[in-house]
């Protein structure tokens, strides 16, 4: 099968033998969907080995942080009498064969090594990217405030994720509600834990806004946007959280595959993405230099349309939001 960069040089081959850009890109969905699918089983291997030395991976380890740390919200203060880590140890298992969340935080550990690279290649600051300091000036009341509250919301993630933790109250509203689900199970495994598991899960549950969510935020600002929400699908003017959320609103992929899309093993994915939300081939060129500047641009996708880009978005089957 050819590959991205390889052409037919056979001069016996019939024109009928070359395969179409679609069926190029095709194919390249096709593996790409084949790693979206091992990354959960890869990463419930990992996080059970207890040898951890074993994986330097700082993208597992960060995972693993996010779950021990969620898991430990959950809990809350344990008793005097039982042991914490014990408590700690078997909440984390049970939330570990979420898949749901584990992608969900594979993506987030993914964006903030993306927003690292940025910065260490670009000066890129992690908060402050060109284009929001642009919106944070706007004229426009609604859109300066909307962007302070998602600069203070991009800073806590930033300092959350070197920590390697996640708050509860970022958590998208059916992930949160499955965490709770969990930690439900967790306290019928421990009768006494009853009463004050539910009263922290109703405390929780109170105390929780989706709307507030740095996600949340990020989309609605991209919908602020408009038309003008070309702008932020360059990665280099809006920097990495507004990228992502535009380019999951305009291509049609949840924000999680959104992300996925930007590792180099996916760049079929990217290219089509970008294609769909209303880049030119130019442009879509450009941001695929700017992620993987060593390797060649797809020359399928140059042929491609934003309506075929769309269908062939709509075939694969890892992220497209029905």
């Amino acid at each position: 099968m050819l590959g991205y960069d390889e052409v037919m040089t056979d001069p016996t081959a019939c024109p009928s033998d070359a395969p179409s850009a679609e069926d190029e890109l095709r194919a390249q969905l096709e593996r790409g969907d084949a790693v979206a699918r091992s990354i959960v089983p890869i990463l419930r291997h990992l996080l059970a080995a207890e040898d951890s030395g074993l994986f330097s991976d700082e993208i597992v380890a960060r995972v693993r942080g996010m779950v021990s740390d969620i898991a430990g919200q959950l809990i809350g203060e344990p008793d005097d009498e039982k042991s914490p880590d014990e408590s700690l140890s078997v909440l984390t298992d049970m939330l570990a064969d979420n898949a749901a969340l584990l992608t969900h935080l594979h993506a987030l550990a993914l964006e903030w090594q993306l927003t690292e690279r940025l910065h260490a290649r670009l000066s890129l600051d992690a908060v402050l990217s060109p284009l929001m300091q642009a919106l944070v000036a706007s004229a426009e009341p609604a859109t300066s405030a909307l962007a302070m509250q998602v600069l203070a919301a991009q800073a806590r993630f930033c300092q959350t994720q070197r920590r390697m933790q996640l708050q509860l109250a970022e958590l998208p509203g059916d992930l949160l509600h499955a965490v709770l689900v969990s930690a439900r199970t967790f306290a019928g495994i421990e009768p006494e834990a009853d009463a004050r598991a539910a009263e922290r899960e109703a405390s929780i549950r109170q105390g929780y806004d989706e709307g507030s969510t740095r996600l949340a935020m990020l989309s609605r600002l991209v919908a602020d946007l408009g038309t003008g929400a070309t702008a932020a699908l360059s990665i280099e003017h809006a920097g990495a959280g507004l990228f992502l959320s535009a380019l999951a609103a305009g291509s049609g992929l949840d924000r999680d595959a959104a992300v996925l899309a930007t590792h180099e093993t996916q760049r079929a994915r990217l290219a089509l993405a970008l294609r769909r939300a209303g880049l030119k081939a130019p442009g879509v060129n450009e941001q695929l230099l700017a992620f993987h500047s060593d390797l060649g641009v797809p020359e399928s996708v140059m042929r491609i349309g934003a309506e075929d880009a769309a269908v062939l978005l709509g075939e694969s089957g890892s992220g497209w939001r029905t």
